[in-house]
């Protein structure tokens, strides 16, 4: 088995999204198929020695494509023999390239993750994007969405794959109990909607906000659970102050990784309004948070920014909603509100959606085929 070298400046300890993807999409491969080099951060140390394949860190924390790092890295490919090499972020790392190819690596993989498609929209930084991808074998998308910004800047310099983020159906499940978190925040047995997401504008958490008293004229009971933390919240504090919302609107702040499942479970619904901003530049890539909402068994309400749309099967799990209108976003989540068992059973479908389309054992086959040419 031919062995590869990945080169990422995503990668545990550090927290985000890419960092988790990245990691778990490792977690599929052969321990012994894998070597990575990684930028350093605090808890590098006690991480890497935790798991079954080297890790090996950079004496910085953004490792950079300079000559140093091209050194570096064709070293530890010509050491351990690696063949393949996979660049956890495309940009700018993939500018290796060259580098790896006359150590000997045959196949070069780079991810994206859709940040990108706000660089191709620039012409600068859209001809570093071209420069990268001529130097790959592959550039991988998230999302349709994705590709159909990405393929006419770079579907003549590369091949485009898609290879999304796939959801852990054994942690994430409907078996979560969220019990102690409703308890934790008063909830009670009140019909909730929850959202799960870092407060930042393109997320819409301020249009739940703006809408939720046409919700609790329908369901006074009713309480949304914001969970989650970023540089909205001051905003967030203010406007539930202003409505009177405190008693009926939660922020819950942000959570560990491992106490997520808990929070999608104590929600009856998932909504999370994301909308595109910038003139496309900040805009939803896909959005894992619908579709571990999903494998929580729980209908889902997604805003029409960029991926999102597709982590939806509109009408059967969830639906999705205008993000700029907030009478429409509270409408759907009054309406599945009413009907439970018509939420629930969106919920199941949802849960059923995911080990067929979105589990790590289907993108865990994709990615041993990128690799393995």
């Amino acid at each position: 088995m031919s062995r590869t070298l990945v080169v990422t400046n995503d990668f545990p300890p550090r927290q985000g999204g890419i960092q988790t993807f990245v990691a778990a999409l490792l977690a599929t491969r052969p321990p012994e198929s894998v070597v990575v080099l990684a930028s350093d951060h605090p808890g590098s140390a006690e991480h890497d020695a935790a798991l079954p394949y080297e890790v090996v860190r950079a004496p910085t924390g953004m490792l950079l494509p300079t000559p140093g790092a091209a050194r570096t890295a064709a070293v530890l490919a010509r050491e351990h023999g690696c063949r393949t090499a996979f660049f956890g972020a495309a940009a700018p790392l993939g500018l290796l390239a060259p580098a790896l190819r006359r150590a000997g690596v045959e196949r070069l993989v780079g991810a994206t993750h859709g940040h990108e498609t706000g660089w191709v929209a620039l012409p600068a930084a859209r001809q570093a994007m071209r420069r990268i991808a001529a130097g790959l074998d592959v550039v991988t998308y998230i999302s349709e969405y994705t590709h159909s910004r990405l393929a006419p800047a770079l579907g003549d310099r590369t091949e485009l794959v898609q290879l999304s983020p796939g959801v852990d159906a054994d942690r994430f499940t409907p078996d979560a109990d969220g019990t102690a978190v409703r308890e934790r925040h008063g909830l009670g047995d009140a019909p909730v909607v929850v959202c799960v997401s870092r407060l930042v504008p393109r997320k819409g958490q301020d249009t739940l906000v703006e809408g939720w008293s046409q919700v609790l004229a329908r369901h006074p009971r009713a309480r949304l659970l914001l969970v989650g933390g970023g540089p909205m919240e001051a905003t967030l504090r203010r406007m539930i102050a202003a409505r009177g919302l405190e008693g009926s609107v939660v922020l819950a702040g942000g959570v560990p990784v491992e106490q997520l499942p808990a929070h999608y479970a104590a929600g009856d619904v998932f909504a999370m309004p994301c909308r595109t901003r910038r003139r496309g530049l900040d805009v939803e890539g896909l959005g894992m948070v619908f579709l571990e909402a999903a494998a929580c068994g729980r209908p889902v309400v997604a805003g029409t920014s960029g991926g999102a749309p597709e982590t939806v099967r509109e009408g059967v799990t969830g639906h999705v909603v205008d993000p700029y209108s907030p009478s429409a976003v509270a409408g759907v989540l009054a309406d599945l509100l009413d009907n439970p068992a018509r939420a629930r059973a969106m919920g199941a479908a949802g849960r059923a959606w995911v080990e067929q389309r979105w589990s790590w054992t289907t993108i865990a086959h994709t990615f041993a085929d990128l690799l393995e040419g």
